[in-house]
């Protein structure tokens, strides 16, 4: 059996808190479930990571990191409506195929808010800071237009939502929406 380096093995945590901290959000979800996601011991997990907040942080952005890969590399070319319908395609495809991206996405913005009502301000900053990552990224293949930014982040917010709540395709809450906003995915939650 090979033995995976230290660096992979954060790999492998970050992929299980990723699961467990989208089914249970940052208060809910344990270590000690990260752990035996992954197939360590808690004292492994704390050398990994100092402790659960770095462990979640860590996970809040590689989701980041992740959505604005997927918003690049669907507008890799393109411009204006172009890139519009290539990143609302692609955002929608992601998260019908890992909805564990979604719920993690819900679970930050969860996260901060009650961070910021016990004081903590880190987990807020270091959100806020992946979503002006996000805002730049999808900012210039849209004209470097504030409104239709914007409008985009807008939908994808309601998008968010709406699948979060298990609205299915094809249900009328998305007639509004432009066709490549779609969700066309299948919900398992």
């Amino acid at each position: 059996m090979v033995r995976m380096s230290a660096e992979e093995r954060r790999e492998s945590v970050i992929r299980a808190a990723t699961i467990e901290f989208a089914r249970g959000g940052y208060h809910g979800t344990s270590t000690e479930a990260i752990a035996k996601r992954v197939g360590v011991s808690q004292p492994y997990l704390f050398r990994l990571f100092p402790g659960k907040k770095a462990i979640f942080l860590a996970t809040a952005e590689r989701c980041v990191q992740d959505t604005i890969r997927t918003f690049e590399e669907a507008s890799r070319g393109l411009q204006g409506e172009e890139s519009l319908h290539a990143m609302a395609d692609a955002y929608t495809k992601v998260i019908a195929e890992q909805p564990e991206m979604l719920m993690m996405q819900m679970q930050m913005y969860v996260a901060v808010g009650a961070a910021e009502q016990e004081g903590d301000h880190e987990f807020g900053e270091a959100v806020r800071a992946g979503w002006m990552r996000l805002w730049d990224t999808v900012h210039l293949p849209l004209g470097a237009d504030a409104n239709e930014t914007t409008t985009f982040l807008a939908y994808g917010m309601l998008i968010n939502c709406l699948v979060a709540m298990g609205f299915p395709p094809g249900h009328r809450v998305w007639e509004g929406m432009y066709p490549s906003a779609r969700f066309k995915g299948r919900l398992e939650h």
